[in-house]
């Protein structure tokens, strides 16, 4: 068995592959290792045949959707999957077949409604279901305790003690674990009736994770990331840095339009000399009011540089073909000391 371990964080995603017939699985791929996926697949001459998110995470963005289109095989996810990418949906006690290996669901609800846990030969994979040392938390939307203290202690625990385990993640470093050793030292599976254990995992204070609203929204709609529509708006606009605007100032205004976003206030604050103010907001519905000329060069800048790359890329797309961004935004543009006009 060919066998990676991709860290992102703490989150962790496995490459397993089939050394017979060079087919694969990807477990739970974090959407920022993609081309790593793909320079181990590689590496190892190995072709991926499914995709499998082991539950709708809440805390990273999957990849899932991602690798299953460029890569044209199905997304595998538990049959109460809320995303409605995922190509094929599994049952308790359905298997996949991988060339030689053989990978099993078990519904492990509790972290979510979803979670199952991918059970090998010699090892499981167990999602956020059972961590090493831990279990995943139950406060997160479709979570319940009573359902993770039945996955865990009428399920996962009673596959043999030295099957290896490999949950979805660990900020330890530690790799993996086994069954034998969890029940054995894990503190949260020390609580064994279940009345004690809900108790204990509906008294954890634990903070809600960075990315919630948004990993949930992606990961359950198939939805895009923030980073994923600045970086496509990127692709389709060029930038103009500071000190090419700063060269540019007091020379003939019908060359370039400089279209500040910002909201009035900011504006009113200081703005680049010359600058015509044009809310984000209101973009689309003054556009052809207040830029009548679809051949004029417009530069488009914000606080940071971020809603400005998307104003020009909107711009382009309704027909404002010389439309630029400016790199850096208005908070650079002030560190540099460049002149402003209130």
């Amino acid at each position: 068995m060919i066998f990676e371990r991709i860290a992102t964080g703490g989150c962790q995603s496995y490459l397993v592959g089939c050394e017979a017939t060079c087919a694969a699985v990807l477990i739970d791929p974090e959407l920022s290792q993609i081309d790593h996926y793909r320079g181990l697949c590689a590496q190892h001459g190995l072709s991926v045949k499914y995709v499998i998110d082991t539950h709708t995470h809440a805390d990273h963005f999957s990849a899932s959707r991602e690798l299953g289109k460029a890569l044209g095989v199905p997304v595998v996810m538990h049959r109460l999957a809320p995303a409605p990418y995922a190509d094929l949906r599994l049952d308790d006690g359905d298997m996949l077949i991988v060339g030689e290996l053989r990978l099993k669901a078990l519904h492990t609800p509790g972290h979510t409604r979803d979670s199952m846990s991918l059970v090998m030969e010699d090892r499981v994979f167990t999602g956020d279901a059972l961590l090493i040392g831990g279990t995943g938390r139950t406060d997160l939307p479709t979570g319940d305790p009573h359902q993770l203290y039945e996955s865990l202690f009428e399920g996962l625990l009673k596959l043999p003690s030295e099957t290896a385990v490999y949950p979805a993640h660990d900020y330890k470093g530690r790799g993996h674990s086994t069954i034998g050793a969890e029940i054995a030292d894990n503190p949260r599976l020390q609580k064994t009736e279940r009345a004690e254990f809900v108790t204990m995992m509906q008294a954890l204070d634990l903070a809600a994770p960075t990315h919630l609203t948004e990993a949930l929204r992606t990961n359950m709609s198939g939805g895009k990331t923030v980073a994923q529509l600045l970086s496509e708006a990127a692709a389709k606009v060029p930038f103009m840095s500071l000190a090419e605007l700063n060269g540019r100032l007091g020379g003939n205004s019908r060359d370039l339009v400089i279209l500040d976003i910002r909201e009035k206030d900011a504006f009113d604050a200081g703005h680049v000399p010359g600058a015509v103010h044009l809310p984000r907001g209101q973009l689309e519905l003054r556009v052809n009011s207040e830029l009548p000329d679809p051949t004029v060069r417009i530069l488009t800048c914000c606080e940071f540089g971020k809603i400005s790359t998307l104003a020009a890329a909107t711009l382009r797309e309704l027909g404002y073909g010389r439309a630029v961004a400016l790199d850096g935004g208005m908070k650079a543009w002030r560190e540099a000391e460049f002149p402003l006009e209130s």
